[in-house]
């Protein structure tokens, strides 16, 4: 029995990418959605890392044709506050068994960190099948989640960290890694600014890496 949703990871896995976003205002919030739809990729990991997540996530999912998850979620009590902003899916960069444990009793993807074999087992032990592999390129890689994934029969992985558009094919071509994360056509400058055509254009171009 599963405790990931196999139609939200579908859903994941079908975007291939998963831009993770930081954002200073939530006023941002709609035009960054805006943006990401009209490139292609109507996903995003809005991080807990600014006082903005809660109610920029509120704001993207009341599109209603988004993917809206939370990021950088440490404690159950930030997993309560993003699930009732409207997060379908809740990102650690770390394991943390009290915050997988409360995104299931909310019915939301636990989407937790693991780089070890040891991590792995602790979520697989939740009944986890997809792990965020965080940090990505410090953490060995493409040929880490390889090295990782031989034991692991079915494990999948979402890599983020370091990756971009120079390095983003060697993780693609990993056949247990279901999607990718990374902010480079998320630039949090160039959303400060209000260059949301700018982000549109760079999303259009990851859409296409990603799909080569």
């Amino acid at each position: 029995m599963t405790v990931q949703s196999p139609e939200m990871l579908e859903r994941i896995g079908a975007a291939r990418l998963v831009p993770v976003v930081v954002l200073d205002d939530a006023a941002s919030a709609a035009p960054l959605a805006e943006a990401l739809v009209a490139g292609g990729l109507p996903v995003a990991e809005v991080t807990f890392r600014t006082a903005a997540a809660v109610e920029s996530i509120k704001a993207m999912s009341a599109r209603g044709d988004m993917l809206v998850g939370a990021g950088t979620v440490l404690t159950p009590d930030q997993v309560d506050a993003a699930v009732d902003a409207g997060a379908s899916y809740v990102v650690s960069p770390g394991f943390s068994q009290a915050v997988v444990r409360r995104c299931i009793e909310r019915g939301v993807l636990p989407l937790p960190g693991a780089v070890t074999a040891t991590e792995v087992q602790a979520a697989l032990a939740e009944g986890l099948e997809v792990v965020k592999f965080f940090p990505a390129e410090t953490s060995g890689g493409a040929k880490a989640i390889k090295a990782l994934a031989a034991p692991f029969g079915g494990l999948r992985f979402v890599p983020t960290g370091g990756i971009g558009p120079k390095n983003l094919a060697e993780y693609t071509a990993v056949s247990a890694v279901l999607a990718v994360g990374g902010s480079w056509m998320v630039p949090r400058d160039e959303i400060a600014a209000g260059n949301f055509d700018r982000v549109s254009e760079l999303t259009r171009e990851a859409v296409a890496l990603a799909a080569a």
